[in-house]
């Protein structure tokens, strides 16, 4: 880690060596957070090179080099953003999205299908709280909500992961077990007879 504090603080300074490293050195978390948002490898490789160029020009911009990944993170994401709200300018009816045949950026095939049946709200917050190991603070700066939203997405993602997995959906502790419910009507209609 303190390596990576350092090639950030070069790169900070514009050192394009130190800023080559620090990037080969994200590229799999950066396409396993773009993995998470686009289907197709084509687009997952435009927002993750859009990604490297933004870093590189807006260097100035980073206030503190100790918070480069959540920054580049955040710049990700949005890169990414971009490339869905082109494609759904660009899309036809009758196009059908490329999906990958492997796909090297997971190494658990049920996770990756179960994650693909979430919607991406879910799964981008699963995806850097459990894969990437951010925390719920540093993914309400990269997603720009609220942390208390952040925590909803991964309660209602875990349960909706949950559900993809068993397919069953799970009961609130506060609900009542149907043998609970007394059948309140048939007393009351009873106690008029």
């Amino acid at each position: 880690m303190e390596e990576f504090a350092e090639l950030a603080e070069k790169a900070a300074g514009h050192d394009a060596d130190a800023f080559t490293a620090l990037m080969q050195s994200q590229m799999q978390n950066m396409y396993k957070t773009a993995r998470a948002i686009l289907a197709n490898e084509s687009d997952i490789a435009d927002a993750i090179s859009e990604t490297i160029l933004t870093c590189w020009e807006k260097l100035d911009q980073l206030s503190d080099p100790a918070w480069f990944r959540t920054w580049m993170t955040r710049i990700l994401v949005n890169k990414c953003n971009d490339v869905i709200r082109q494609r759904k300018n660009l899309c036809m009816p009758g196009d059908v999205p490329e999906i990958s045949a492997a796909d090297s950026g997971f190494t658990n095939a049920e996770w990756n299908e179960a994650l693909g049946m979430l919607d991406e709200k879910y799964r981008l917050v699963l995806m850097l709280y459990y894969v990437e190991g951010y925390k719920t603070s540093e993914i309400s700066a990269i997603l720009e909500v609220t942390e208390s939203t952040v925590r909803t997405q991964l309660a209602r993602g875990r349960e909706k992961l949950a559900q993809a997995v068993t397919g069953k959906k799970r009961k609130a502790t506060h609900e009542k077990s149907p043998d609970s419910i007394q059948p309140v009507g048939r007393d009351i209609y009873r106690s008029q007879q």
